[in-house]
């Protein structure tokens, strides 16, 4: 049963040891069935879900998680071990301590990779997907429609690996400024939708993380594609997109929702790479028409606030 609107939600949460040492935190908030995963963006700890996850909480359970080297997860024993290649098993894992058989997999920017590489593996445990503002696979590939970060990243990649301590510093000192977190919303997001408290977040995780985990968890997706799978998604799916997102171009996400059989695209003509936080409201209504029409769940007591 769903807590009525307006009562207390039930909460939750914890770390998971898995074989090779790291430590995963996850937690668990809601009830009703069916459950829902949200899986995070590169460098972030969960801002994109600010409005969308007590949204869904009112009604369901739902499983929030923190990659290895992201926010309260720590990195293996051996770090070699970060990736997409362990991502998959880790959510497995996580999902199992959090008594969660099958869910719907809600995934921003990488979290879009990692739903459907996790629908190629672990198929019987994903009832649906709803993947936001990211790409199928080699984001690198078309970042603002070019390859020139796809260019500079070994020279990046091999720098910060040798000066990690000094990378670190540097990385720290920029994403501190509120210059960097005004150039970015200007720049990158619309300054007219997007709140600064609710970007400022993400940069603050940003800068306390270990840069050699950043570039070894962005090389694994760059190299990474899901693309060969699109065809075989067959759970219901709803794909939402910034038409102004630059990070994965919204041409994208138009040709995974064509690929992806029976899908759905809203894409917001004003929004970018973070449209969850700016139009909530569109992406909440959008998101509950989707479970009720092609997962047949129940509609939420009080309607979302738009805006």
């Amino acid at each position: 049963m769903s807590a009525p609107h307006g009562q207390a939600v039930s909460f939750r949460q914890d770390s998971l040891r898995v074989p090779d040492g790291a430590d995963l935190y996850y937690q668990v908030r809601g009830d009703g069935a069916p459950g829902m995963v949200l899986c995070d963006g590169l460098g972030c700890d969960g801002f994109a879900w600010k409005y969308l996850l007590p949204y869904l909480g009112r009604r369901h359970r739902v499983l929030r998680w923190h990659y290895r080297g992201h926010g309260k997860s720590t990195v293996p024993t051996d770090r070699t071990r970060i990736g997409m290649a362990y991502t998959c098993d880790d959510l497995a894992r996580v999902m199992d301590a959090a008594q969660m058989d099958k869910a719907v997999l809600f995934g921003h920017s990488m979290g879009v990779q990692v739903a459907l590489e996790f629908h190629r593996r672990y198929s019987r445990r994903v009832e649906g997907l709803v993947l936001v503002c990211g790409s199928y696979g080699m984001p690198l590939d078309t970042f603002h429609d070019s390859t020139l970060l796809k260019r500079l990243f070994p020279t990046l990649r091999a720098a910060v690996e040798r000066f990690p301590r000094h990378t670190a510093r540097i990385v720290h000192g920029a994403l501190t400024t509120e210059l960097v977190v005004q150039l970015a919303i200007r720049l990158e997001m619309n300054p007219a939708l997007i709140a600064r408290n609710d970007l400022a977040p993400y940069f603050t995780h940003l800068a306390r993380m270990d840069p050699v985990v950043f570039v070894r968890t962005l090389d694994s997706l760059a190299n990474h594609t899901a693309e060969d799978h699109l065809e075989h998604v067959d759970v219901p799916t709803l794909v939402v997109a910034g038409e102004k997102d630059r990070f994965p171009p919204g041409w994208l996400s138009r040709k995974m929702a064509e690929r992806i059989p029976s899908s759905e695209l809203l894409m917001i003509s004003e929004g970018t790479h973070t449209a969850p936080l700016e139009v909530p409201g569109l992406v909440e209504l959008r998101v509950e028409r989707f479970l009720r029409e092609r997962l047949g769940v129940e509609t939420a007591e009080v309607p979302p606030k738009v805006g």
